[in-house]
Order: structure tokens, then sequence, then C-alpha cells
């Protein structure tokens, strides 16, 4: 056992929480365990919290700017994490990824510009596009039966015949869980640059990188990279504390970076709270320890994940991430439709998992587990799965 205790199980209803208390908004009931939502159901950093409660204490809530060594703790971090070197007047707060791609669109494009996003892929790269009256063009991931490649060519083709004005990234990328390479990110700078896309990489998932493996930041990979990118990142996934609000956004090439980082500051876009830029330099600058032991549980359970899925549901495919609390099971060697999938899940098992269409129809017949939450329940969850399967097939 380490320093902290990710075995303990905390209570969450009553919190407020999406996990646990918006089954029913979303699921249609709320006897479910919830495996859906990215936030883990660990006890963040005493560190965090211990900052948190100190600035709480003190009696006056009024306005609070953003001190040095928040935006000190950020780019340290990104230095001593990711070997990234990032200058102060490079950065700014955002108030949330998903809002730093809305924002992005909204300022670097036009109603009817097109945007390529590479599904499956998180939902919200194509709800935000369309939703902002932008056309959301896919360059579909090709999977091979165990691992996911980015189709190069097929972007290529996109960005010369369809003339979208920006990509999406995800680096690494949610729901399948893979740290693209250096040689790749390299290649879609080049194609960006050639063509004249911007690209925005959502980099949320960077810090979770398992078994050793580096990210790779992408605007860190070439000159070219440098010059087309905006990149959003946060501790919010990183050490749960996504409630927060605190996200921070990277542009290098000034001719990008000046007028956008203009009209985020004359719309108040980056003004953070005092919870956002405390609970974030406490992260930053305390919370390493905590992360690492995390990461570590977490490989853990992936191996007990792939240890009871092949064992017990050896029709399922655990696709081992690279990064990330998120593990993308292949489904499809039940050979049942996706709304029976669901069913399954939901109805049978009781388990909360977002399902695959959700990220594209790529993405059909499989189920995304999030597995940020003691062993013990997920070990309950797999055994329920197992007890809804059998219990499907003996009808």
């Amino acid at each position: 056992r380490g320093k902290y205790n990710f075995d303990q199980l905390i209570d969450r209803h009553g919190s407020g929480a999406m996990k646990v208390d918006s089954l029913n908004e979303f699921f249609g009931r709320d006897d479910l365990l919830g495996l859906w939502i990215a936030d883990m159901d660990f006890a963040v950093s005493p560190r965090i919290r211990e900052a948190l409660s100190r600035r709480i204490e003190h009696p006056v809530y009024g306005y609070a700017g953003a001190p040095q060594s928040y935006w000190d703790s950020i780019t340290g971090w990104l230095a001593r994490r990711h070997n990234w070197n990032v200058k102060r007047e490079e950065i700014t707060y955002i108030p949330g990824v998903v809002k730093g791609i809305a924002l992005a669109i909204n300022f670097f494009t036009q109603r009817g510009d097109k945007v390529v996003i590479q599904p499956p892929v998180y939902h919200p790269f194509r709800m935000v596009t369309e939703g902002n009256g932008r056309v959301a063009v896919n360059n579909p991931l090709i999977f091979d039966g165990n691992n996911y490649r980015m189709d190069l060519e097929g972007l290529e083709r996109i960005f010369r015949d369809e003339h979208p004005k920006m990509m999406i990234l995800c680096n690494p990328h949610n729901p399948v869980g893979i740290q693209w390479s250096v040689e790749v990110l390299q290649e879609v700078a080049r194609l960006a640059k050639k063509y004249g896309v911007t690209v925005v990489s959502d980099e949320i998932h960077a810090d979770l990188m398992l078994y050793g493996k580096p990210h790779f930041p992408f605007a860190s990979v070439s000159p070219e990279a440098a010059e087309v990118s905006i990149t959003l990142g946060a501790p919010s996934k990183t050490f749960n504390i996504a409630g927060l609000v605190s996200s921070w956004c990277v542009v290098k090439n000034p001719k990008l970076r000046e007028p956008f980082f203009h009209w985020l500051m004359v719309n108040e876009f980056d003004a953070p709270t005092f919870i956002a830029t405390i609970g974030t330099e406490a992260a930053y600058t305390q919370g390493e320890d905590w992360l690492d032991e995390m990461l570590e549980y977490i490989e853990g359970t992936i191996a007990e994940v792939e240890e009871i899925v092949a064992e017990k549901l050896p029709d399922i495919k655990v696709i081992r991430p690279e990064a990330s609390f998120l593990v993308w099971l292949d489904c499809r060697g039940l050979c049942m439709s996706h709304d029976e999938l669901i069913k399954l899940f939901v109805n049978k098992a009781h388990l909360a998992l977002n399902d695959g269409a959700m990220f594209g129809a790529e993405g059909s017949g499989f189920m995304r587990l999030n597995i940020g939450s003691p062993r013990s329940v997920i070990r309950y969850s797999l055994e329920s799965l197992a007890d809804a399967l059998a219990s499907v097939c003996a009808e």
C-alpha cells in the first residue's frame, strides 16, 4: 500500500456529482453503477484540499487576480513532465477545454466553415462544431482489430478537397487511449501548414500517460506544429478537479495568439476564479506524488480488467489504453445490435458506461469503461456484466 488509499469507497450521492446524481437524466434510471463521465471516484490530493480550505476560511471572497506563481506552476509542470517550454505570454486561462474549443471555433472560423474531427472521438468535438453552425468533416481512425492508427492519406485528401479551416486533434486520443507518435504529429503539422488549417489540440489527458510512455505535445514536435496550433490542457482530469473549472490555452504563434488572447481578454473569458488558480497551483506544485501513485494504481486495475474479461467475458476485447483511466471495450464479438448492447449494460447489468456510438458511428459495438474507481467496484461491475450476459444467453 502506498501513501494514498485509492481503495477507499466514497459515496458521492448528493454532492451534485453528475456521475451519480444525473444518472436518471442520461440513462433513464438511477439504480446504476456510474462508470461513464470521465472523472474519478478517488479523493483528491490532500495538498489541494488544504490549499482550498485555507482560502475558503478567509472571510472575504472578492475579485481575485491570477498571481505569477499560478502561471509558473503551469509552465513549470509542462517543462518538468513533458519537456515543453512555454513562456508566460504564450499561455492564458480558459474556463474549460470544451469551452476553449468552442471559443477557438467561434474566433477562427465562420458559420459554414468545415472542421475536421477523427471519430471515434470525444463527442463534444462534433456537438460544439455543429452547434455553432460549422460543418464537421470525418477523418475516421483506422482499426485493425487490435490498434488504431490515423488515416493520414485520408486527412490530406480532406485538407486538399474540402478546404477545412480547422482540425480538432485529440492527443492523447479519447476514447481509444492512444498517444500519437512524434512522426504522426509531425505529418499532421506538415499537412496543416501546407493547406492552411489551424489545429486545436485537446491534450487534457496528457498527464495520464501509462507504462512509462511519454506524452508529445503537438506544438512541440516541429516548427510547423508550433505555427499552426492552439493547445488546450488542464489539471482537471489529472488531479480529479474538474469541478474547479481550470484549464489553460497555449498558442506559440503570435499571429494566432495576439488577436485570440486579446479577444479572450476583452470578453473576460480569460479571468479565473480564485478557486481555479489556488487548486491548479496546489496540484501542479504539490500533487505529483499523488498522481504517480494513482497512475500506478490505474495500471494495476487495467491488468485486473484484462484478466477478468479474458476469463468471464471472452467475447469482449479490451483495447489497452496508453493514457488515461478510460478503457475502450470492443463488444462486437457478442454479436448484438448496439441497442441490445446498451440494454445489456444498463437494464441487465445496471451499469452506466458511455456507449461507443456516442463517439461516432465508428464506435458502434464498443463501450467506454471508466476505471477511475476502487478496484472492488470495477471487479463488481465486470462480474455483474458477466452474470447479466449469462442470463441473456439463457433466455
